[in-house]
């Protein structure tokens, strides 16, 4: 079908076959996509965590490749999912947000946190995939469908047991897995078989014989997994055209005459497992990042004045990263500042992930009034620590304050905060409680509110 050593990116055939090389693009959408979240521009349902429509459309923008078709989200879906069960972003007020998890993922090589982020979501997705093949209804009803970790568990073996750099069509792959004992059974009974349905929950309810067939319910399942995760984490390349007409096997369905396709991954053809899905399957235990693009080394000029340059190609995440320590000013110039090197940390952000960011794709090295710069701001950051959440406590006289501070059961758990105030940690309160009644003195409840 495909050459072994097939290399471009994204081949489009006279046919409308795409061949898409995945790998590359998806350690430059992992980037990308945390530092959309660290803008605060991504927004989830607080009830589904599904990302909003406007979300899918700001994800897709910044998608290296765009997303796999142009009008039916995939990648741009996937993303925020990812990360939330990845641990790298969590919701606040209905807004993604990253967690430290998410900003250390920043400076780590991003093949470590495509590999993280399957893992996490083969043990707690945060959706059952085949809940996105909105044709086949009846899912809610229930005691219908089974555990989804464990149909996902399933068809992530099936994956493992792919050939590395071998295309595979996906009807023999689909054969292998029921050879191989490796169905991700979807229905729970038989009878659970007639809640779910197309079109009409009496006259296409799948519990008619023949109606669900292995692809239908299973195969359909298995694609979700496959295209919209294991494809959007570049851990398969892939070979797809147009899901409209691509599969014909439910068409003996009642009521389907109206449907352009079962589920919108219809139209993967054939996958070929890569060396980072390898890498990301636990398959191999070392993954060898392609060398840097000679594009993004030297694209960047870092004045003395503090203006940055953009003189070559900028990848999305790039411009993101920008954002998020500079000011831009023109169309191609952003501007360090005090004022933004101080609001990036206040962020979460790290300084030397700039600087890395900054030498790698920089054209010399970086100026005096940079590193100066730098420094400053790192050294007055340093100045200050968080020392977390704690509980204030407010005693009647300061007599009362210094003889909880010097008890030798408390002196510990407590920190004077002037001359009538305790601070105590909040993970350390139990304890403090306890030592208090021990001392003849007791912390009301009623003074929390």
């Amino acid at each position: 079908m495909h050459g072994a050593n097939e290399v471009a990116d994204v081949v489009q055939a006279a046919d409308e076959v795409t061949v898409r090389s995945t790998g590359a693009q998806a350690l430059a959408d992992v980037l990308a996509v945390l530092q959309l979240c660290g803008a605060g521009k991504l927004r989830c349902s607080e009830k589904t965590q599904r990302p909003s429509a406007a979300t899918v459309a700001g994800v897709a923008e910044v998608l290296a490749g765009g997303d796999f078709y142009p009008t039916e989200p995939i990648a741009a879906f996937a993303w925020p999912l990812l990360i939330q069960a990845g641990g790298l972003a969590e919701l606040a007020g209905g807004r993604l947000q990253l967690t430290a998890k998410g900003r250390a993922a920043l400076g780590r090589p991003p093949a470590e946190t495509i590999r993280a982020l399957w893992r996490s979501w083969v043990g707690k997705a945060v959706i059952d995939e085949l809940s996105r093949v909105e044709h086949i209804k009846g899912q809610r009803t229930a005691n219908t469908l089974t555990s989804a970790k464990t149909r996902r568990q399933t068809v992530a073996a099936a994956l493992s047991s792919c050939p590395v750099d071998e295309w595979v069509a996906i009807d023999d792959l689909f054969d292998r897995m029921r050879r191989g004992g490796l169905s991700p059974t979807v229905a729970r009974s038989d009878r659970a078989l007639w809640r779910l349905y197309l079109t009409d929950p009496q006259y296409g309810s799948l519990g008619y014989a023949g109606f669900a067939d292995w692809p239908i319910l299973e195969g359909r399942y298995t694609l979700a997994v496959l295209f919209e995760y294991a494809g959007t984490l570049g851990m398969f390349d892939l070979d797809y055209t147009d899901p409209a007409g691509a599969r014909d096997d439910f068409r003996g369905n009642w009521g389907t005459d109206e449907l352009g396709y079962l589920s919108r991954y219809d139209g993967l053809r054939a996958v070929r497992l890569n060396a980072l899905g390898a890498y990301a399957l636990g398959l191999t235990d070392r993954y060898q990042a392609p060398p840097a693009d000679a594009v993004v080394a030297g694209a960047l000029k870092v004045l003395p004045n503090l203006d940055i340059v953009v003189t070559g190609e900028l990848p999305p995440a790039d411009g993101l990263m920008l954002n998020a320590y500079a000011q831009r000013t023109a169309d191609r110039v952003w501007a360090l500042r005090e004022a933004t090197l101080l609001a990036a940390l206040d962020a979460g952000r790290s300084l030397d992930q700039l600087r890395e960011f900054l030498a790698v794709r920089a054209t010399h090295e970086l100026p005096n009034s940079v590193t100066t710069l730098l420094a400053d701001v790192a050294a007055r950051a340093g100045r200050l620590r968080n020392l977390g959440v704690v509980r204030l406590v407010e005693c009647a006289d300061p007599a009362l304050a210094v003889l909880i501070a010097r008890d030798r059961r408390l002196r510990g758990l407590c920190q004077p905060v002037g001359d009538q105030h305790l601070a105590v940690a909040v993970d350390r309160e139990p304890e403090f409680r306890k030592a208090l009644r021990a001392l003849g003195h007791v912390l009301p409840t009623d003074t929390l509110a």
